[in-house]
């Protein structure tokens, strides 16, 4: 399967724009039909806290545009929009479209970054998510999911192999970003995409440095610090043959982590 990241710098507050810079980018990618494009957390407006200005709820004006962009290009699509939730607070949700524009599978960030605000603002989600995407089963994180392994371990066991986390993460706190998606890689021997927005919010600049990485560890292609796309062709026969040369992942104690 060929994967695409598109990173972005993202436009605050401003939708119209934002989706203009994602058409911009596949315009200049072209990707294969069926492909899997990636866009970061919150595409469409930064990391904000002003979810009242920024919700999708009201008008679907993203996921209309995302719909409508997956199937022009006949790919599946994968973003992060915000919508409301029924306590009136935001839900930072990871939305992924197949190439015929309909809906694949839906995901809410488990884990909202209370140091920035988040938490005061956007509920939790509710579960880990996993879904077949052609050959693969994918489970999306968003940004500060990435410290917290033990969801990544319940979606290995629930047969996800290629694992996704968009993000908004810091530029001074980049090299966690770097070492942690590589550690999922290793522990969970999945494909691990990270795709990180680059530039300035009105508070941090943030590094971009998006990744895909392999089930061993090993970068396939890195982004640099400005907008751009990277993309690799994934191999499951690859995947799984390494799983079956070095099984780890039978030994993973379940009565240790609560399954």
């Amino acid at each position: 399967m060929n994967v695409v990241c598109l990173q972005l710098n993202c436009v605050w507050e401003n939708k119209a724009a934002n989706h203009n810079k994602v058409l911009e980018l596949l315009n200049a990618t072209r990707p294969k039909r069926d492909s899997l494009v990636i866009v970061p957390e919150m595409f469409a407006s930064g990391f904000s806290m002003n979810v009242a200005a920024i919700t999708d709820s009201a008008t679907n004006e993203s996921y209309n545009f995302l719909s409508r962009t997956a199937k022009t290009y006949g790919i599946y699509l994968m973003a992060g929009i915000v919508t409301t939730d029924a306590s009136g607070k935001g839900r930072n949700e990871c939305v992924t479209f197949a190439p015929d524009g309909s809906e694949l599978s839906r995901y809410c960030k488990l884990h909202p970054f209370t140091l920035g605000g988040e938490l005061d603002n956007y509920v939790k989600g509710e579960d880990v998510v996993t879904f077949p995407c052609q050959e693969f089963v994918v489970s999306p994180f968003i940004c500060y999911d990435l410290r917290f392994p033990e969801a990544f371990r319940l979606a290995t066991l629930r047969g996800a192999n290629l694992i996704t986390v968009m993000a908004s993460w810091p530029n001074a706190r980049h090299h966690h970003w770097v070492k942690l998606l590589h550690a999922r890689a290793i522990e969970n021997e999945a494909y691990v995409i990270g795709v990180n927005r680059c530039g300035w919010d009105p508070k941090l600049e943030h590094a971009g440095g998006s990744l895909i990485i392999d089930p061993q560890g090993n970068t396939l292609v890195e982004a640099g610090s400005g907008e751009c796309a990277i993309s690799a062709d994934l191999s499951l026969d690859e995947l799984l043959s390494y799983r079956e040369r070095l099984p780890f992942l039978n030994d993973i104690r379940t009565d240790l982590i609560g399954t």
